[in-house]
Protein backbone atom coordinates (compact mmCIF):
# COMPACT_ATOMS: atom_id res chain seq x y z
CA UNK A 1 0.00 0.00 0.00
CA UNK A 2 1.38 3.37 -1.03
CA UNK A 3 1.79 5.89 1.78
CA UNK A 4 0.40 9.32 0.82
CA UNK A 5 2.42 11.89 2.78
CA UNK A 6 0.29 14.98 3.35
CA UNK A 7 1.48 18.52 2.83
CA UNK A 8 3.06 19.88 6.00
CA UNK A 9 3.94 23.42 4.88
CA UNK A 10 1.67 26.44 4.93
CA UNK A 11 2.78 27.59 1.48
CA UNK A 12 4.43 26.41 -1.73
CA UNK A 13 8.07 27.45 -1.91
CA UNK A 14 8.68 26.31 -5.49
CA UNK A 15 5.24 25.54 -6.97
CA UNK A 16 4.74 22.41 -9.02
CA UNK A 17 1.10 22.42 -10.02
CA UNK A 18 -0.84 24.13 -12.79
CA UNK A 19 -4.32 25.25 -11.79
CA UNK A 20 -7.71 23.63 -12.34
CA UNK A 21 -8.75 26.67 -14.37
CA UNK A 22 -5.97 26.04 -16.89
CA UNK A 23 -6.93 22.36 -17.06
CA UNK A 24 -10.57 23.18 -17.83
CA UNK A 25 -9.55 25.72 -20.47
CA UNK A 26 -7.30 23.08 -22.07
CA UNK A 27 -10.22 20.66 -22.34
CA UNK A 28 -12.44 23.34 -23.89
CA UNK A 29 -9.73 24.06 -26.48
CA UNK A 30 -10.28 20.54 -27.82
CA UNK A 31 -13.75 21.46 -29.13
CA UNK A 32 -14.18 22.85 -32.66
CA UNK A 33 -15.02 26.55 -33.12
CA UNK A 34 -14.80 27.09 -29.37
CA UNK A 35 -13.42 29.71 -27.03
CA UNK A 36 -12.92 29.49 -23.25
CA UNK A 37 -13.96 32.56 -21.26
CA UNK A 38 -12.33 32.57 -17.82
CA UNK A 39 -14.52 34.09 -15.11
CA UNK A 40 -12.04 36.20 -13.20
CA UNK A 41 -9.68 39.14 -13.52
CA UNK A 42 -7.69 39.98 -16.63
CA UNK A 43 -4.52 38.88 -14.85
CA UNK A 44 -5.89 35.36 -14.27
CA UNK A 45 -6.48 34.91 -17.99
CA UNK A 46 -3.24 36.60 -19.07
CA UNK A 47 -1.20 34.36 -16.78
CA UNK A 48 -2.76 31.20 -18.22
CA UNK A 49 -2.47 32.44 -21.78
CA UNK A 50 1.26 33.03 -21.36
CA UNK A 51 1.79 29.41 -20.37
CA UNK A 52 -0.40 28.11 -23.21
CA UNK A 53 1.38 30.21 -25.84
CA UNK A 54 4.85 29.29 -24.57
CA UNK A 55 3.94 25.59 -24.39
CA UNK A 56 2.08 25.16 -27.70
CA UNK A 57 3.83 27.96 -29.65
CA UNK A 58 0.43 28.86 -31.11
CA UNK A 59 -2.06 31.73 -30.75
CA UNK A 60 -4.50 30.59 -28.06
CA UNK A 61 -8.11 31.89 -28.06
CA UNK A 62 -8.93 32.90 -24.48
CA UNK A 63 -11.36 35.51 -23.21
CA UNK A 64 -12.11 36.89 -19.76
CA UNK A 65 -14.98 38.47 -17.86
CA UNK A 66 -12.41 40.99 -16.55
CA UNK A 67 -13.62 41.22 -12.96
CA UNK A 68 -12.46 44.39 -11.21
CA UNK A 69 -12.72 45.73 -7.67
CA UNK A 70 -16.35 46.81 -8.07
CA UNK A 71 -17.65 43.60 -9.65
CA UNK A 72 -15.71 41.52 -7.13
CA UNK A 73 -17.51 43.23 -4.25
CA UNK A 74 -20.92 43.93 -5.78
CA UNK A 75 -21.29 40.79 -7.94
CA UNK A 76 -19.95 39.67 -11.30
CA UNK A 77 -22.99 38.03 -12.88
CA UNK A 78 -23.48 40.92 -15.29
CA UNK A 79 -19.88 40.49 -16.49
CA UNK A 80 -20.65 36.93 -17.54
CA UNK A 81 -23.81 37.94 -19.41
CA UNK A 82 -22.11 40.85 -21.19
CA UNK A 83 -19.05 38.77 -22.03
CA UNK A 84 -21.10 35.95 -23.56
CA UNK A 85 -23.19 38.39 -25.59
CA UNK A 86 -20.09 40.17 -26.92
CA UNK A 87 -18.34 36.96 -27.95
CA UNK A 88 -21.46 35.54 -29.62
CA UNK A 89 -22.17 38.71 -31.58
CA UNK A 90 -18.60 39.20 -32.79
CA UNK A 91 -17.33 35.65 -33.37
CA UNK A 92 -20.39 33.34 -33.60
CA UNK A 93 -18.72 30.42 -31.79
CA UNK A 94 -20.25 26.95 -31.67
CA UNK A 95 -19.14 26.49 -28.06
CA UNK A 96 -18.10 28.65 -25.10
CA UNK A 97 -16.63 27.13 -21.94
CA UNK A 98 -16.61 29.16 -18.72
CA UNK A 99 -14.13 27.98 -16.09
CA UNK A 100 -14.16 29.90 -12.82
CA UNK A 101 -11.02 31.16 -11.09
CA UNK A 102 -9.96 31.60 -7.50
CA UNK A 103 -11.21 35.20 -7.53
CA UNK A 104 -14.75 34.44 -8.72
CA UNK A 105 -15.00 31.38 -6.46
CA UNK A 106 -13.90 33.39 -3.43
CA UNK A 107 -16.38 36.11 -4.36
CA UNK A 108 -19.11 33.46 -4.47
CA UNK A 109 -20.19 33.96 -8.07
CA UNK A 110 -23.02 31.72 -9.32
CA UNK A 111 -21.85 31.20 -12.89
CA UNK A 112 -24.69 28.82 -13.74
CA UNK A 113 -27.27 31.39 -12.74
CA UNK A 114 -25.48 33.94 -14.91
CA UNK A 115 -25.70 31.58 -17.91
CA UNK A 116 -29.46 31.18 -17.33
CA UNK A 117 -29.78 34.96 -17.27
CA UNK A 118 -27.84 35.16 -20.53
CA UNK A 119 -30.21 32.66 -22.15
CA UNK A 120 -33.22 34.67 -21.00
CA UNK A 121 -31.86 37.99 -22.26
CA UNK A 122 -30.35 36.77 -25.53
CA UNK A 123 -32.43 34.00 -27.12
CA UNK A 124 -30.89 34.91 -30.49
CA UNK A 125 -27.70 33.09 -29.47
CA UNK A 126 -29.40 29.78 -28.72
CA UNK A 127 -27.23 27.93 -31.26
CA UNK A 128 -24.08 28.60 -29.22
CA UNK A 129 -23.53 25.98 -26.54
CA UNK A 130 -22.36 27.40 -23.19
CA UNK A 131 -20.82 25.12 -20.56
CA UNK A 132 -19.81 26.55 -17.15
CA UNK A 133 -17.58 24.65 -14.72
CA UNK A 134 -16.43 25.43 -11.19
CA UNK A 135 -12.63 25.21 -11.07
CA UNK A 136 -11.18 27.18 -8.15
CA UNK A 137 -7.41 27.29 -8.60
CA UNK A 138 -6.70 26.99 -4.87
CA UNK A 139 -7.65 23.30 -4.96
CA UNK A 140 -6.91 20.44 -7.37
CA UNK A 141 -4.57 20.71 -10.35
CA UNK A 142 -4.61 20.82 -14.15
CA UNK A 143 -5.72 17.20 -14.28
CA UNK A 144 -8.76 17.65 -12.02
CA UNK A 145 -9.86 20.80 -13.86
CA UNK A 146 -9.58 18.99 -17.19
CA UNK A 147 -11.70 16.12 -15.85
CA UNK A 148 -14.37 18.49 -14.49
CA UNK A 149 -14.63 20.22 -17.87
CA UNK A 150 -15.01 16.92 -19.77
CA UNK A 151 -17.70 15.82 -17.30
CA UNK A 152 -19.64 19.05 -17.81
CA UNK A 153 -19.31 18.81 -21.61
CA UNK A 154 -20.80 15.32 -21.57
CA UNK A 155 -23.61 16.13 -19.16
CA UNK A 156 -24.53 19.29 -21.07
CA UNK A 157 -24.24 18.16 -24.70
CA UNK A 158 -24.65 14.38 -25.06
CA UNK A 159 -28.15 13.41 -26.15
CA UNK A 160 -29.96 10.65 -24.30
CA UNK A 161 -32.32 9.85 -27.20
CA UNK A 162 -31.44 6.49 -28.79
CA UNK A 163 -29.87 6.63 -32.25
CA UNK A 164 -28.95 4.08 -34.85
CA UNK A 165 -25.59 2.58 -33.92
CA UNK A 166 -22.64 3.54 -36.11
CA UNK A 167 -20.84 0.21 -36.33
CA UNK A 168 -17.50 1.84 -37.06
CA UNK A 169 -17.56 4.66 -34.52
CA UNK A 170 -15.62 4.49 -31.25
CA UNK A 171 -15.70 7.25 -28.63
CA UNK A 172 -12.38 8.05 -26.97
CA UNK A 173 -12.25 10.09 -23.76
CA UNK A 174 -8.64 11.32 -23.71
CA UNK A 175 -7.08 12.43 -20.44
CA UNK A 176 -5.03 15.51 -19.62
CA UNK A 177 -1.81 13.47 -19.72
CA UNK A 178 -2.20 12.83 -23.45
CA UNK A 179 -0.40 15.32 -25.69
CA UNK A 180 -1.79 16.22 -29.14
CA UNK A 181 0.80 13.78 -30.52
CA UNK A 182 -0.50 11.06 -28.20
CA UNK A 183 -4.09 11.65 -29.30
CA UNK A 184 -3.06 11.44 -32.94
CA UNK A 185 -1.15 8.19 -32.31
CA UNK A 186 -4.15 6.65 -30.54
CA UNK A 187 -6.44 7.66 -33.39
CA UNK A 188 -4.05 6.10 -35.91
CA UNK A 189 -4.00 2.84 -33.97
CA UNK A 190 -7.80 2.70 -33.77
CA UNK A 191 -8.12 3.43 -37.49
CA UNK A 192 -5.77 0.53 -38.30
CA UNK A 193 -8.49 -1.77 -36.93
CA UNK A 194 -11.07 -0.32 -39.34
CA UNK A 195 -12.77 1.86 -36.69
CA UNK A 196 -13.60 5.58 -36.74
CA UNK A 197 -12.37 7.34 -33.57
CA UNK A 198 -14.18 10.37 -32.15
CA UNK A 199 -12.03 11.90 -29.41
CA UNK A 200 -13.55 14.05 -26.64
CA UNK A 201 -11.80 16.49 -26.36
CA UNK A 202 -9.62 16.27 -29.47
CA UNK A 203 -6.45 18.29 -28.90
CA UNK A 204 -4.79 16.68 -31.93
CA UNK A 205 -7.07 18.67 -34.20
CA UNK A 206 -6.82 22.04 -32.48
CA UNK A 207 -3.38 22.22 -30.84
CA UNK A 208 -1.25 20.09 -33.18
CA UNK A 209 0.83 22.91 -34.63
CA UNK A 210 -0.99 23.44 -37.93
CA UNK A 211 -1.10 26.68 -39.91
CA UNK A 212 -4.57 28.27 -40.33
CA UNK A 213 -5.85 29.20 -43.76
CA UNK A 214 -6.72 32.74 -42.72
CA UNK A 215 -4.59 35.33 -40.96
CA UNK A 216 -6.60 35.42 -37.73
CA UNK A 217 -9.26 33.24 -36.16
CA UNK A 218 -10.69 34.10 -32.73
CA UNK A 219 -11.92 30.51 -32.29
CA UNK A 220 -10.29 27.08 -32.14
CA UNK A 221 -9.38 25.51 -35.48
CA UNK A 222 -10.02 21.78 -35.48
CA UNK A 223 -11.11 19.68 -32.53
CA UNK A 224 -14.21 17.55 -31.98
CA UNK A 225 -17.44 19.07 -33.28
CA UNK A 226 -20.39 19.80 -31.02
CA UNK A 227 -22.54 17.51 -33.17
CA UNK A 228 -20.12 14.60 -32.70
CA UNK A 229 -20.32 15.11 -28.96
CA UNK A 230 -24.12 15.16 -29.07
CA UNK A 231 -24.24 11.85 -30.98
CA UNK A 232 -21.85 9.95 -28.70
CA UNK A 233 -24.66 7.49 -28.01
CA UNK A 234 -24.41 6.20 -31.57
CA UNK A 235 -20.94 4.77 -30.99
CA UNK A 236 -20.12 1.09 -30.89
CA UNK A 237 -17.92 1.44 -27.83
CA UNK A 238 -16.11 3.98 -25.64
CA UNK A 239 -12.42 3.90 -24.73
CA UNK A 240 -11.41 5.91 -21.65
CA UNK A 241 -7.74 6.82 -21.20
CA UNK A 242 -7.04 8.25 -17.75
CA UNK A 243 -8.52 7.31 -14.40
CA UNK A 244 -9.29 10.96 -13.63
CA UNK A 245 -11.99 10.70 -16.33
CA UNK A 246 -13.91 7.98 -14.48
CA UNK A 247 -16.66 10.40 -13.43
CA UNK A 248 -17.03 11.65 -17.01
CA UNK A 249 -17.06 8.05 -18.28
CA UNK A 250 -19.73 7.09 -15.73
CA UNK A 251 -21.85 10.01 -16.92
CA UNK A 252 -21.46 9.09 -20.58
CA UNK A 253 -22.33 5.46 -19.91
CA UNK A 254 -25.42 6.36 -17.87
CA UNK A 255 -26.69 8.71 -20.60
CA UNK A 256 -25.96 6.52 -23.64
CA UNK A 257 -25.63 2.96 -22.35
CA UNK A 258 -22.57 2.47 -24.57
CA UNK A 259 -20.11 -0.11 -23.19
CA UNK A 260 -16.73 1.30 -22.23
CA UNK A 261 -13.20 0.03 -21.60
CA UNK A 262 -10.90 1.99 -19.29
CA UNK A 263 -7.12 2.40 -19.20
CA UNK A 264 -4.81 4.46 -16.99
CA UNK A 265 -2.44 5.07 -19.92
CA UNK A 266 -1.03 3.42 -23.05
CA UNK A 267 2.61 3.62 -22.00
CA UNK A 268 4.64 0.42 -21.76
CA UNK A 269 4.35 -3.04 -23.28
CA UNK A 270 1.66 -4.42 -20.96
CA UNK A 271 -0.55 -1.32 -21.18
CA UNK A 272 -0.47 -1.16 -24.98
CA UNK A 273 -1.02 -4.92 -25.25
CA UNK A 274 -4.23 -4.55 -23.22
CA UNK A 275 -5.39 -1.72 -25.49
CA UNK A 276 -4.66 -3.70 -28.68
CA UNK A 277 -6.49 -6.73 -27.30
CA UNK A 278 -9.53 -4.53 -26.66
CA UNK A 279 -9.43 -3.18 -30.21
CA UNK A 280 -9.44 -6.73 -31.58
CA UNK A 281 -12.51 -7.53 -29.47
CA UNK A 282 -14.37 -4.42 -30.59
CA UNK A 283 -13.48 -4.65 -34.28
CA UNK A 284 -13.45 -8.41 -34.67
CA UNK A 285 -10.21 -8.09 -36.65
CA UNK A 286 -6.78 -9.57 -36.12
CA UNK A 287 -3.83 -7.38 -35.16
CA UNK A 288 -2.46 -5.54 -38.24
CA UNK A 289 1.08 -6.34 -39.37
CA UNK A 290 2.16 -2.76 -38.74
CA UNK A 291 1.11 -2.97 -35.09
CA UNK A 292 2.95 -6.28 -34.69
CA UNK A 293 6.05 -4.69 -36.19
CA UNK A 294 5.88 -1.77 -33.76
CA UNK A 295 5.56 -4.19 -30.85
CA UNK A 296 8.65 -6.09 -31.98
CA UNK A 297 10.55 -2.80 -32.27
CA UNK A 298 9.57 -1.93 -28.70
CA UNK A 299 10.77 -5.30 -27.44
CA UNK A 300 14.09 -4.74 -29.18
CA UNK A 301 14.34 -1.27 -27.61
CA UNK A 302 13.71 -2.79 -24.18
CA UNK A 303 16.66 -5.14 -24.70
CA UNK A 304 18.88 -2.33 -26.00
CA UNK A 305 18.15 0.06 -23.12
CA UNK A 306 17.84 -2.16 -20.07
CA UNK A 307 21.54 -1.80 -19.13
CA UNK A 308 21.09 1.99 -18.87
CA UNK A 309 17.63 2.08 -17.29
CA UNK A 310 17.82 -0.93 -14.98
CA UNK A 311 18.51 0.07 -11.33
CA UNK A 312 18.34 3.77 -12.23
CA UNK A 313 17.08 5.84 -9.30
CA UNK A 314 14.21 8.02 -10.55
CA UNK A 315 12.63 11.17 -9.11
CA UNK A 316 9.14 11.97 -10.44
CA UNK A 317 7.15 15.21 -10.23
CA UNK A 318 3.86 16.04 -11.93
CA UNK A 319 0.12 15.44 -11.99
CA UNK A 320 -0.90 12.00 -10.69
CA UNK A 321 -1.56 10.41 -14.10
CA UNK A 322 1.81 11.56 -15.44
CA UNK A 323 3.51 10.07 -12.38
CA UNK A 324 1.59 6.81 -12.82
CA UNK A 325 2.68 6.27 -16.43
CA UNK A 326 6.37 6.91 -15.77
CA UNK A 327 6.40 4.93 -12.53
CA UNK A 328 4.85 1.94 -14.29
CA UNK A 329 7.32 2.12 -17.17
CA UNK A 330 10.36 2.67 -14.96
CA UNK A 331 9.59 -0.21 -12.62
CA UNK A 332 8.85 -2.52 -15.55
CA UNK A 333 12.38 -1.79 -16.83
CA UNK A 334 14.02 -2.45 -13.48
CA UNK A 335 14.37 1.19 -12.37
CA UNK A 336 13.57 2.35 -8.84
CA UNK A 337 11.42 5.38 -7.99
CA UNK A 338 13.15 6.91 -4.96
CA UNK A 339 11.37 10.29 -4.86
CA UNK A 340 7.84 11.16 -5.97
CA UNK A 341 5.89 14.40 -5.51
CA UNK A 342 2.37 15.20 -6.73
CA UNK A 343 0.48 18.51 -6.35
CA UNK A 344 -2.75 16.90 -5.13
CA UNK A 345 -4.23 13.57 -4.05
CA UNK A 346 -5.80 11.20 -6.54
CA UNK A 347 -7.02 7.57 -6.39
CA UNK A 348 -4.46 6.63 -9.03
CA UNK A 349 -1.63 7.43 -6.60
CA UNK A 350 -2.70 4.53 -4.39
CA UNK A 351 -1.82 2.07 -7.15
CA UNK A 352 1.71 3.30 -7.79
CA UNK A 353 4.47 0.65 -7.70
CA UNK A 354 6.39 2.43 -4.92
CA UNK A 355 6.29 2.98 -1.18
CA UNK A 356 5.36 6.64 -0.72
CA UNK A 357 4.18 9.78 -2.52
CA UNK A 358 4.60 13.27 -1.14
CA UNK A 359 1.88 15.87 -1.73
CA UNK A 360 3.94 19.01 -2.11
CA UNK A 361 6.09 21.20 -4.33
CA UNK A 362 9.47 21.16 -6.04
CA UNK A 363 11.29 22.10 -2.83
CA UNK A 364 10.03 18.81 -1.37
CA UNK A 365 11.13 16.98 -4.51
CA UNK A 366 14.66 18.37 -4.34
CA UNK A 367 15.05 17.34 -0.73
CA UNK A 368 13.70 13.83 -1.30
CA UNK A 369 15.75 13.34 -4.47
CA UNK A 370 18.97 14.52 -2.81
CA UNK A 371 18.51 12.34 0.25
CA UNK A 372 17.69 9.28 -1.89
CA UNK A 373 20.48 9.79 -4.42
CA UNK A 374 18.24 10.19 -7.48
CA UNK A 375 19.97 9.83 -10.85
CA UNK A 376 17.24 11.13 -13.20
CA UNK A 377 14.44 13.63 -12.71
CA UNK A 378 11.21 13.46 -14.76
CA UNK A 379 8.91 16.49 -14.76
CA UNK A 380 7.88 19.66 -16.58
CA UNK A 381 10.05 22.67 -17.40
CA UNK A 382 9.75 23.98 -13.84
CA UNK A 383 11.91 21.00 -12.82
CA UNK A 384 14.90 21.98 -14.98
CA UNK A 385 16.47 24.25 -12.36
CA UNK A 386 15.84 21.65 -9.66
CA UNK A 387 17.68 19.06 -11.74
CA UNK A 388 20.58 21.46 -12.27
CA UNK A 389 20.92 21.99 -8.52
CA UNK A 390 20.80 18.23 -8.00
CA UNK A 391 23.35 17.67 -10.75
CA UNK A 392 21.22 15.09 -12.61
CA UNK A 393 19.69 15.00 -16.11
CA UNK A 394 16.00 15.82 -16.61
CA UNK A 395 13.37 14.30 -18.91
CA UNK A 396 10.70 16.90 -19.68
CA UNK A 397 7.16 15.56 -19.41
CA UNK A 398 3.83 17.16 -18.61
CA UNK A 399 2.65 20.78 -18.74
CA UNK A 400 4.16 23.33 -19.19
CA UNK A 401 7.26 22.88 -21.36
CA UNK A 402 8.37 26.40 -22.20
CA UNK A 403 12.13 25.98 -22.72
CA UNK A 404 12.03 23.47 -25.60
CA UNK A 405 10.34 23.19 -28.99
CA UNK A 406 8.02 20.29 -29.80
CA UNK A 407 7.37 19.20 -26.24
CA UNK A 408 3.68 20.02 -26.67
CA UNK A 409 3.20 17.15 -29.15
CA UNK A 410 5.79 14.69 -27.86
CA UNK A 411 4.32 11.21 -28.42
CA UNK A 412 4.56 8.87 -25.43
CA UNK A 413 1.61 6.52 -25.98
CA UNK A 414 1.62 3.33 -28.00
CA UNK A 415 4.41 0.92 -28.91
CA UNK A 416 6.32 3.52 -30.95
CA UNK A 417 5.96 6.23 -28.30
CA UNK A 418 7.19 3.91 -25.55
CA UNK A 419 10.13 2.83 -27.71
CA UNK A 420 11.22 6.42 -28.29
CA UNK A 421 10.83 7.21 -24.58
CA UNK A 422 13.10 4.30 -23.64
CA UNK A 423 15.77 5.50 -26.06
CA UNK A 424 15.54 9.05 -24.70
CA UNK A 425 15.84 7.90 -21.07
CA UNK A 426 18.73 5.59 -21.96
CA UNK A 427 20.57 8.39 -23.77
CA UNK A 428 20.16 10.68 -20.77
CA UNK A 429 21.73 8.02 -18.58
CA UNK A 430 24.54 7.51 -21.09
CA UNK A 431 25.26 11.23 -20.80
CA UNK A 432 26.28 10.58 -17.19
CA UNK A 433 28.09 7.37 -18.15
CA UNK A 434 25.55 4.96 -16.67
CA UNK A 435 25.21 1.63 -18.42
CA UNK A 436 28.49 1.70 -20.30
CA UNK A 437 30.70 -1.38 -20.02
CA UNK A 438 34.02 -0.23 -18.59
CA UNK A 439 37.17 -1.52 -20.38
CA UNK A 440 38.73 -4.55 -18.71
CA UNK A 441 42.37 -4.24 -17.69
CA UNK A 442 44.03 -7.64 -17.25
CA UNK A 443 46.12 -8.13 -14.12
CA UNK A 444 48.80 -9.67 -16.37
CA UNK A 445 49.06 -6.65 -18.61
CA UNK A 446 52.36 -4.74 -18.23
CA UNK A 447 52.11 -1.01 -18.28
CA UNK A 448 54.70 1.05 -20.23
CA UNK A 449 57.81 1.69 -18.12
CA UNK A 450 57.09 -1.05 -15.55
CA UNK A 451 59.46 -3.97 -14.78
CA UNK A 452 58.25 -7.54 -15.25
CA UNK A 453 58.96 -10.45 -12.89
CA UNK A 454 62.43 -10.93 -14.45
CA UNK A 455 63.46 -7.30 -14.01
CA UNK A 456 62.96 -6.40 -17.64
CA UNK A 457 61.51 -2.93 -18.18
CA UNK A 458 58.84 -2.49 -20.87
CA UNK A 459 59.44 0.11 -23.58
CA UNK A 460 58.51 3.63 -22.51
CA UNK A 461 55.84 5.51 -24.42
CA UNK A 462 58.62 7.94 -25.42
CA UNK A 463 61.06 5.27 -26.61
CA UNK A 464 60.48 5.91 -30.28
CA UNK A 465 60.83 9.68 -30.13
CA UNK A 466 63.89 11.77 -31.01
CA UNK A 467 64.78 14.82 -29.02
Amino acid sequence: MVEIVKRAKALSVNPLKSSQTIGAALAFLGVARAIPMLHGSQGCTAFGKVFFVRHFREPIPLQTTAMDQVSTVMGAGDSVVEGLATICSKSSPAFIGIPTTGLSETQGADVRMAVKEFRAKHPEFITTEVVPVNTPDYTGCLETGFAKAVTEIIEKLVEAAPRAVDADRVNILSGAHLTPGDVEAVKDMVEMFGLRPVVIPDLSGSLDGHLPDNDFNPLTTGGVSVDDIRTAGAARATLVIGRHLDTAADGLKSITGVTDWRFDHLFGLDAVDAFVKTLTEISGRSVPARVKRQRAQLQDAMLDSHFMIGQTRLALAGDPEVIKMFADLGVSMGAEVVACVAPTRSPVLEDLPLDAVKIGDLEDLEKLAKDAGAELLIGNSHCVQSAARLGVPVLRAGFPQFDVLGGFRRTWMGYAGTRDALFEIANLMLSVEKGEVEPYASIYAQRPGEEDAHGHRSPSSHSGLRH
